[in-house]
């Protein structure tokens, strides 16, 4: 068979795109690109295909499509493919339902499969004149144990958007054949998903059989299914659509950015700039530009700047290590934070030489704060997991507030005691810790590990069981 697919999986956002083509006529498309778009063109460039399409299969809410930096880097023969209901506003090529297109003796179809957006289309793939599809780019119609989640675009769109998923589901896509593989957009990490499984290629049998989602016949059910369980996202999901709809500033390639001198960094972030530290949580502890904000790479990311950095600002970044600042940049510009100014050159070690001002926040061990916990100057115990992660478990009298918001709920966390910040290994509660620091909370603490290593050394954890019975009595 000539038809050719590679994945290429961000796990940051938990996504996947696709470079497909025809091995016989080297013709090729990718589907649902992200915005760093060099690696499909070294790998279409490494199998000598030619790239005529980027597909999108529908208004992402989670990154920013690659379709137009595609463009401006291909040839005029090259085209951009999206929902004719999407109405983007630059030049691009309206897909309808039965709609074909060519990569020679690999034909892509076109199927309206609304539900996780109202726009959503999906693509089929299959050898020119074969009776049914040989593969499904399904977006997040169809993921792999579930199907991408209906209620992003608004409470008021939750339930109608949840009724036509179930005919994209039930009436259309598990009508589809066994053997059909189905390669969805969206996977394990994304916040667009309904809850799935790490996997990330299935095929319709499969689903068919095991889909939580396709097991539930009835269409108020089923409504009721794809709306619970749901984790809160990330905030600036609010801009994405509006950014993919209007079309996507070209950057032309991965920015390179310059090393500036800490008065210049200073002098930035007096003016709106916001700076963000990459460096892990010991390194941030150790010291850090007050007011700036701690989200280590790892986080990851994109996904936690995109929670807690107000979108649209300029940005300095604190990462010293140049593998690690391309890195963040890529993550930075899948997500829209495009106005990167620079990097502190020198890194924390130029801006205390340079006689400007760092803050430093205590980290301590679980045997630290269990033994803490047994005096009366005892400090509150914030949780910033998520809501998951502390009916699995958590420990006594802590107050919870997942890392997401902490700014909108920061006024339930008392100013005239220590905070020690926890989540599962010391990344969220960096960022939480750099957030309280912003809002003046002075006796900030970090503990250095996180909820496992509590528990595995054997103190007191409340269980979800323990929790309910109390309540229940």
């Amino acid at each position: 068979m000539s038809l050719y697919v590679k994945q290429f999986v961000d796990a940051s956002l938990g996504n996947s795109s696709y470079l497909v083509a025809s091995t016989e006529t080297s013709r090729a498309a990718v589907i649902d690109p992200q915005r760093d778009i060099d690696r499909y063109v070294r790998a279409a460039e490494g199998l000598g295909l030619h790239l005529a399409f980027a597909l999108d299969t529908h208004l992402h809410a989670d990154f920013v499509s690659g379709a137009r930096e595609l463009a401006a880097q291909s040839n005029g023969t090259f085209r951009i493919g999206a929902s004719a209901q999407a109405r983007v506003g630059f030049e691009h090529l309206p897909l309808s339902e039965g709609d074909t297109l060519s990569l020679g003796d690999v034909a892509i179809g076109v199927l309206t499969t609304p539900g996780h957006t109202p726009e959503h289309i999906s693509f089929t793939a299959a050898p020119i004149g074969s009776h049914a599809p040989h593969a499904l780019f399904s977006g997040g119609a169809l993921i792999v144990g579930g199907a991408g989640r209906t209620d992003l675009l608004g409470h008021d769109l939750s339930e109608p958007l949840a009724q036509q998923l179930y005919h994209t589901l039930h009436h259309k896509l598990l009508h589809l054949p066994d053997h059909v593989t189905v390669y969805p957009t969206h996977g394990a990490g994304s916040f667009c998903n309904a809850p799935a499984s790490p996997e990330r290629v299935t095929t319709i049998g499969r689903e068919r059989a095991t889909n939580r989602l396709a097991q539930v016949r009835d269409e108020e059910e089923f409504v009721r299914a794809a709306l619970s369980d749901l984790p809160s996202y990330p905030t600036y999901y609010r801009y994405m659509r509006a950014v993919n709809r209007n079309g996507p500033l070209v950057l032309g390639g991965v920015p390179e950015l310059k090393p500036l001198p800490p008065e210049d960094v200073c002098h930035l972030s007096k003016n709106g700039a916001v700076v963000i530290d990459v460096r892990s949580p010991r390194e941030f502890a150790a010291g850090h530009i007050p007011d700036s904000y701690g989200v280590p790479l790892i986080a990851p990311l994109n996904t936690w700047v995109g929670w807690v950095v107000p979108f649209g600002l300029p940005l300095v970044l604190i990462a010293d290590d140049p593998v690690q600042r391309e890195e963040a940049v890529r993550e930075l510009i899948r997500i829209g934070y495009d106005d990167l100014r620079g990097y502190l050159g020198g890194g924390i070690a130029a801006w205390e030489a340079a006689g400007a001002p760092v803050r430093r926040t205590p980290m301590i061990s679980v045997s630290e704060l269990h033994e803490w916990t047994q005096h009366s100057d005892a400090p509150v115990i914030l949780d910033v997991r998520f809501e998951h992660e502390w009916r699995d478990g958590h420990l006594p009298n802590a107050l919870h507030i997942e890392a997401g918001h902490v700014r909108d709920q920061i006024d339930r966390i008392p100013r005239d005691r220590p905070v020690v910040v926890h989540c599962g290994a010391a990344n969220r509660a960096m960022i939480s810790a750099s957030l309280l620091e912003q809002r003046g909370y002075t006796n900030v603490t970090l503990l250095d590990t996180g909820f496992n290593q509590w528990r595995e050394a054997g103190y007191e954890v409340v269980e979800r069981a323990a929790e309910e019975a109390a309540w229940v009595h």
